[in-house]
This record gives structure tokens, C-alpha cells and sequence, in this order.
């Protein structure tokens, strides 16, 4: 088996892997899209809501609806800050995601570089081969005539 050909299992090999690290990328890409989606909806929820207080607050509210409403404010805080550190994750998670394919993309397309070389390689080998074997023909060839000449 030839080197090009013995190189084309490994490359594939290297190409599925890149295929699987790309697909990684994406459902990390998808993660924090999602997380960072829930995240502006917790923060526009809490805005909504801090409006209405205000908004109450002016009508008038009794001591017991304030600590309500400022408890539930404080748990929206602590919500949002739970989703902001859990968006911080899902981003170091997409790099390293990134970081991976990058790798995996240069290690095939470093192979494949190799696979290419040695076809050539092979072909130059293949020519010299054929050219010798017709250049030896063609001797032999003058030899049987009897016009054999050195």
C-alpha cells in the first residue's frame, strides 16, 4: 500500500475528529446564546418589575407589601448574578470549544498537506519508473535489430 494511500485512513480519522469538534463548537455556541438569552430576559423582567414598584411606591404601599416586593427584587439580583456567572462559564467553554477545533482543523489540514506531498512524490517515483522501463524497451529493442550500437 502506498504512503498517500496508508495517510488517507489517518486523515480521515483526523477529519472526523475536526468534523466532531466543529459540531462541539456549534452546540457550545447554541449553550450561551440560550444562557445569554435567559439572562437579558431576567434583567428586562427585573426592570419590569422594579417599574411597577416604583409605580405602586407612588400610589402608596404598606410596610409588609415593601419588604415583599424588595425580597423578590433581592432574589431577582441573586437569579441574575447565578445567570451571569453561569453565561461566563458557557463563554470559557466556547473558547475552549474553539480552541479544540482550531487545533484539530490545523492538524488535519497539516496532514493533508503531507497526503498531497507524498502523492506527488509517488507520481514523480511512477514516471521515473515507466521512463526507465520504456528507455529499456527501446535498448533492448535496438539490440534485437542488430543496430545495437553503445
Amino acid at each position: 500500500m502506498k504512503k498517500s494511500q496508508r495517510l488517507n485512513v489517518i486523515v480521515d480519522l483526523y477529519v472526523r475528529q475536526e468534523r466532531e469538534a466543529l459540531e462541539a463548537m456549534g452546540t457550545s455556541q447554541q449553550r450561551l446564546a440560550d444562557q445569554q438569552n435567559q439572562l437579558d430576559q431576567l434583567v428586562q423582567y427585573r426592570l419590569e418589575y422594579l417599574q411597577r414598584f416604583e409605580a405602586r411606591q407612588r400610589a402608596g404601599i404598606n410596610v409588609g407589601q415593601l419588604l415583599e416586593f424588595r425580597a423578590f427584587a433581592d432574589k431577582l439580583d441573586g437569579a441574575i448574578e447565578g445567570q451571569r456567572r453561569q453565561v461566563l462559564q458557557c463563554e470559557r467553554d466556547l473558547q475552549k470549544a474553539r480552541g479544540l477545533w482550531e487545533q484539530c482543523h490545523q492538524r488535519t489540514k497539516s496532514l493533508k498537506r503531507v497526503k498531497e506531498l507524498a502523492a506527488v512524490d509517488e507520481a514523480k517515483t511512477e514516471q521515473k519508473r515507466e521512463q526507465a522501463e520504456q528507455d529499456d524497451r527501446a535498448a533492448r529493442s535496438r539490440r534485437d535489430d542488430g543496430t545495437g550500437r553503445a
